[in-house]
């Protein structure tokens, strides 16, 4: 059975093994940090409850998940994570019926009162009877010319850059924000490609390093055009490996 509701991604990011992806399901909280293995989730709207397996990411707020029939869906993390509540597809239905009620009575609310023809006021003939004034003509804003796309490499790639600044952006999904790290002097040493800005999750792994401002690393990584919310930052650092500082000499 295809599975209409699905969003196939693009490109995403497999598990290397099953200990990378028991570590990132406890980073979404979708495990607990004891959890030796991983466990079968279950996907739950529209009255289905299909299970599925997490396979991979698009990036840290986008897991990919395969149903039995084989077809990927992505989805944020914390919404599979609701998903798993006892009592979801209840919580959906008292949701809907919460909408209904609100609909109907905003409807009657804005229902028009008839009006007889020979009943409409004489302010309303005497602004019939105004002529309509010239709008005067909008001067268009020249337009902004957008710096190219960088045509970024599919696969890994050793990558330097300098930390920049911490920060958080909002997660619609979740009650905390994200954390996120923002580099500059960002490149690739090979093939050699200036990229300039870029960003990243915070995660547990890269907090180990302790990382400040200031601090330049070399990592290996995949790197995609996806922005920053609320920063003009264009591209993103994904699962970074094998980050060191680079001391100065």
């Amino acid at each position: 059975m295809v599975h209409a509701f699905t969003i196939q991604p693009e490109t995403y990011t497999t598990f290397e093994d099953e200990t990378e992806q028991l570590e990132q399901c406890k980073e979404w909280g979708l495990l607990s940090e004891k959890a030796a293995k991983t466990k079968t989730f279950y996907y739950k709207n529209n009255g289905m409850n299909l299970s599925c397996d997490i396979v991979g990411l698009v990036d840290k707020m986008t897991a990919v998940i395969a149903f039995d029939n084989k077809q990927l869906h992505c989805i944020h993390p914390s919404y599979l994570k609701e998903m798993q509540a006892a009592n979801y597809s209840q919580r959906l239905t008292t949701a809907a019926d919460e909408t209904t009620g609100t609909d109907a009575a905003e409807s009657e609310a804005e229902a028009p009162v008839a009006v007889e023809d020979n009943a409409a006021p004489v302010e309303q003939e005497a602004e019939q009877a105004k002529a309509p004034k010239a709008k005067q003509p909008k001067e268009k804003a020249p337009k902004k010319e957008k710096a190219p796309k960088l045509e970024l490499p599919e696969d890994k790639v050793k990558m330097i850059a300098t930390v920049q600044e911490f920060t958080t952006v909002p997660n619609n999904f979740s009650d905390n924000d994200d954390e996120v790290i923002i580099y500059e002097a960002v490149s690739i040493t090979d093939p050699a490609m200036e990229i300039g800005t870029a960003w990243s999750s915070h995660s547990n792994t890269l907090k180990k390093l302790e990382l400040e401002v200031g601090d330049t690393v070399t990592f290996e990584c995949k790197i995609v055009a996806k922005k920053l919310s609320k920063h003009p930052v264009a591209y993103k650092i994904n699962n970074p490996a094998k980050m060191q500082k680079v001391t100065a000499e």
